[in-house]
């Protein structure tokens, strides 16, 4: 075998990544926020918005309230910020070697176009440190992804599972605890505790903080008091991160601790585990037969068994759900743990952020048209029922509870177990029963198939 070692030119085939090859389609919504251009675009927000509110703040004389001229320009750099614009960005990087010194040297030359801003352009990171920054350009990043992506998408795959919830509602099945016949269900009902698992979470995730930083250093205001010892910063410093729609941090380091972004990423990973969950039981019924899947034109399950249409679509989601669950609990360990004030072991960690997301993207992908392509097959569920009369035994057991017959359980033991039992059997041991006629019939009125507690209305409920 040749070792070909030609350099190629980047494109969705080439990619190192299946996030940026393969399943490309299914993730480039991300490319705009989790990007090197989307961590500069968001750098430059923070850093136009920070000038433009120190300008309105009447105890910094030296910078005056900004005219419309003045904040239509800046407001139009923000909006007009493209790929072209950011490669201007990454020039000056090549110079300084510094990716956030280069948005402000960036900044100075758009100033310079525009005299009633050229000549306050020393106010642009004003007392900033590059953490400042940084963590109000990931915390915009987390918090645009968490609402107009990830929340969405949850709630429409959790709408996914309330339809077959009340869809399959009265579908009885047999259940298994241990892998072994258990107490019947119905196919609803086990959709019902993943939906309401589910919105557990989604809840959780939907009111997780996104908190943001700017006092400096070393979070003291140190600079800040030196230039202006009369400004209450920590008010002035909420003032603005409020502004961007985060929360404040009134306590950090050099960085914002991300604690937050540890407790929004075990949320996420707990939603992804009980989709794992829900993905892995999914496949098993496939297996059993009890749901068939929808075909589709063209598509091959094997390359030589041409009869197989494989749940390929859960076993990918359950995949991508595994890698991003390894990713997110590898940032929850990491990101809230910095040696003393400051090192950057962060940094590169942060910059893996969109691979979870988008590998989380792809897994709900591929559920959604899992789930899609379902089919109950009635008769398979109650020819399991039917093979497994044995399961009354239960019910038996607490009438003659109720009726205060000894030994109740001991009796249905020797009945059934490990013995293969049918309608007849059961129906025989009944009636030889020492208990009223009401319970008799209660009890010969029970089959497997109907033998389902509220289940049928626990899934409706939901």
């Amino acid at each position: 075998m040749g070792n070909n070692t030609e350099e190629v030119s980047l494109s969705e085939l080439t990619a190192v990544s299946p996030v940026d090859g393969r399943y490309a389609n299914k993730t480039k919504q991300f490319r705009s926020l989790f990007s090197e251009f989307g961590l500069i675009k968001f750098r430059l927000i923070t850093e136009v918005r920070w000038f433009q509110y120190l300008a309105g703040h009447a105890e910094i004389p030296e910078l005056p309230a900004l005219d419309k001229k003045s904040n239509d320009f800046l407001n139009k750099i923000v909006f007009d910020f493209n790929e072209a614009e950011a490669l201007k960005v990454k020039a000056e990087e090549k110079v300084t070697n510094h990716d956030v010194k280069a948005i402000e040297y960036y900044l100075k030359n758009k100033f310079s176009e525009l005299e009633s801003l050229n000549q306050y352009s020393e106010f642009i990171h004003f007392a900033c440190t590059s953490e400042d920054i940084n963590n109000l350009s990931y915390a915009l990043m987390i918090r645009e992804a968490k609402i107009n992506q990830l929340i969405p998408q949850l709630s429409d795959l959790i709408e996914q599972f309330t339809a077959h919830a009340h869809k399959l509602k009265d579908f009885a099945m047999i259940s298994r605890t241990h892998g072994q016949a258990a107490t019947p269900t119905t196919m609803g009902k086990e959709f019902a505790n993943i939906v309401y698992r589910l919105r557990r979470q989604l809840d959780q995730i939907h009111n997780a903080s996104v908190l943001g930083k700017i006092n400096g250093a070393v979070g003291n205001y140190n600079a800040h008091l030196v230039c202006y010892e009369n400004i209450n910063w920590p008010k002035l410093a909420k003032g603005f991160v409020n502004s961007l729609g985060l929360e404040w941090n009134p306590y950090t380091i050099q960085i914002e601790p991300h604690d937050y972004m540890a407790e929004l990423f075990d949320n996420i990973c707990r939603f992804n585990s009980i989709l794992i969950d829900a993905c892995q039981d999914i496949w098993s019924y496939i297996s059993l037969g009890y749901f068939k899947q929808k075909t589709v034109e063209g598509e091959v399950g094997s390359s030589t068994m041409p009869h197989k249409v494989n749940p390929i679509d859960f076993e990918n989601s359950e995949g991508n759900l595994g890698i991003a669950n390894a990713l997110y609990k590898h940032f929850s360990q990491t990101l809230a743990v910095s040696r003393w004030q400051r090192d950057l072991s962060d940094s590169t960690v942060l910059r893996n952020i969109g691979v979870a997301f988008a590998h989380s993207n792809i897994a709900y992908q591929s559920c959604s048209r899992g789930l899609s392509k379902l089919e109950i097959h009635p008769e398979k569920l109650d020819d399991d029922l039917q093979m497994n009369w044995a399961l009354l035994a239960e019910p038996i057991q607490m009438i003659m509870r109720k009726y205060l017959v000894s030994n109740p359980y001991e009796k249905l033991k020797e009945l059934t177990r490990g013995k293969t039992i049918n309608k007849e059997t059961i129906e025989k041991f009944i009636n030889s029963l020492d208990i009223p006629e009401e319970g008799k019939q209660r009890l010969l009125a029970l089959s497997p198939s109907n033998y389902i507690g509220n289940a049928s209305q626990q899934a409706n409920d939901i």
